[in-house]
């Protein structure tokens, strides 16, 4: 079950991108690093959107608050969250998150009654945007980091975070694990590969939304 937002599929222009706060050893955080260079890529300008980029606190009392406010208050177009992984080594798409299993224990201590995110009612949900595609797609670029594609986001604040966005609109979120610092790409780098990822999805779903408006 979906938490459905806004009037039918008249969405805004948004593009929302998420990056997180410091936790553990990520006391400079890979993926906030890279978001929030996203603007100087002129993203708005070349693709037509309202980019707006927000920083999470490693908190599942912030992401309960954060999140469902800004699919509220923009009903955008796109919500990408971006994460740290300390395995990855390229940009990675995540398919997937699951409701329950989140016992690790947030920058606050604390962790959700009986593990469970409160919002949604499926046990698992799954993008409905084709990911393999998406990933193919970046791939296809000469230079600049690669991406891959994952069904296991970590059952942490990353995954908890994308179950909550995914709860209101798995047609419109993903998200991305970027890897540590210069190991190997700058966040330059990072922030790069994700304006192709979000370029990708754009054309998807701006394709989408022209064959229903056909259809009526």
């Amino acid at each position: 079950m979906q938490n459905n937002v806004g009037d039918g599929n008249v969405h805004s222009n948004a593009v929302i991108v998420t990056g997180f706060g410091p936790f553990k050893h990520h006391i400079i955080n890979a993926s906030w690093e890279a978001v929030k260079l996203l603007p100087t890529l002129k993203l708005e300008e070349n693709l037509g959107i309202k980019l707006i980029i927000e920083k999470i606190p490693v908190s599942y009392d912030a992401v309960i608050d954060i999140v469902p406010t800004l699919w509220k208050t923009h009903n955008p177009l796109l919500f990408v969250h971006v994460g740290v992984s300390s395995i990855a080594k390229d940009i990675t798409l995540e398919t997937k998150a699951n409701r329950s299993g989140y016992w690790k224990p947030d920058v606050d201590g604390n962790s959700p009654k009986s593990g469970c995110c409160p919002c949604g009612k499926d046990e698992c949900i799954s993008s409905s945007l084709d990911v393999e595609q998406i990933c193919s797609e970046v791939n296809k670029c000469e230079r600049g980091t690669l991406a891959c594609v994952s069904s296991d986001a970590g059952r942490y604040l990353c995954e908890f975070t994308y179950y909550t966005s995914l709860s209101f609109d798995k047609d419109r979120t993903i998200f991305i694990h970027v890897p540590e610092l210069d190991k190997p790409h700058t966040a330059t780098e990072l922030a790069e590969g994700i304006a192709r990822v979000i370029k990708s999805m754009i054309a998807r779903v701006t394709k989408e939304k022209c064959f229903e408006t056909i259809s009526l």
